[in-house]
């Protein structure tokens, strides 16, 4: 593994459309060919970007850039945000660590995703910026210290402006790939406008899915699994508790729609 440092200096009016343009093309292309982002920050006068990306090597990282440069999107993104930077600088680093998990345990991520319906039977869906090829449903990851129920009403509510009402997990997935699982909740419309997320949400509604037409709205067949399993949900028992002291802090309890 070596990591790539990069800085730029940007003028700070710019930022939002910086970030629009990294979130929807610039990560899309990194994450689909293997490579993995440490972190990408901006400092307090918000007029240079740290990005530090991880490749497995330099092939991986020259193949990604060549597949950005001679991408048309890319291209024409490009110009219309190139007189946003004043500088980039750019290095190389290796970890000094004798393998590469040694200076921590490795860490498997937990995320939540809602199958929301409202009165009519419509789902919520959402498009994410970094993900505008598909619809999904809208969720993200779970927060230290939160359960996984709050997580979920979290995660709704920051991207799409609603409050819902819980019925059940109708399912669990493991991308053993990114280490990410994600746990998969069923509920109901109870409150809110819906709307985008600045940065997060491009498009945001309510739509008629059926196995049918799903295809349509979900292009990803892993977010489309999801789904469907959750249309004919039968729900699993879930528990967040507190130890030593034993303290039940919410349950959902099994629960059969269909047989």
């Amino acid at each position: 593994m070596f990591f790539q440092r990069k800085t730029y200096k940007i003028k700070p009016d710019k930022l939002n459309e910086i970030n629009n343009f990294f979130h929807t093309t610039v990560y899309p292309v990194h994450i689909k060919n293997g490579a993995k982002l440490i972190g990408r920050w901006v400092n307090e006068t918000k007029d240079e970007i740290l990005v530090i990306w991880e490749y497995t090597s330099m092939e991986q990282y020259e193949r990604i850039n060549d597949l950005l440069k001679n991408s048309n999107p890319y291209n024409i993104a490009m110009k219309n945000v190139e007189g946003f930077y004043t500088e980039a600088n750019e290095n190389f680093m290796s970890s000094t660590a004798p393998y590469p998990s040694a200076y921590h345990q490795h860490k498997h991520l937990l995320s939540v995703s809602g199958y929301i319906t409202n009165k009519d039977g419509e789902v919520l869906l959402v498009r994410n910026l970094h993900r505008s090829d598909t619809m999904e449903m809208p969720g993200g990851q779970v927060e230290e210290g939160e359960t996984l129920e709050e997580a979920i009403h979290r995660e709704v509510f920051e991207e799409t402006g609603i409050n819902v009402n819980l019925h059940g997990i109708t399912g669990i997935y493991q991308n053993v790939t990114s280490g990410v699982t994600c746990v998969v909740f069923r509920g109901e419309y109870q409150s809110g406008e819906v709307r985008p997320a600045e940065g997060e949400t491009s498009e945001v509604f309510f739509a008629k899915i059926t196995k049918e037409n799903i295809e349509q709205f979900i292009t990803r067949e892993q977010f489309r699994n999801r789904a469907t399993d959750a249309m004919d949900a039968n729900y699993i028992p879930y528990e967040a508790f507190k130890a030593k002291p034993y303290e039940l802090v919410s349950r959902f309890e099994v629960k059969k729609e269909y047989s």
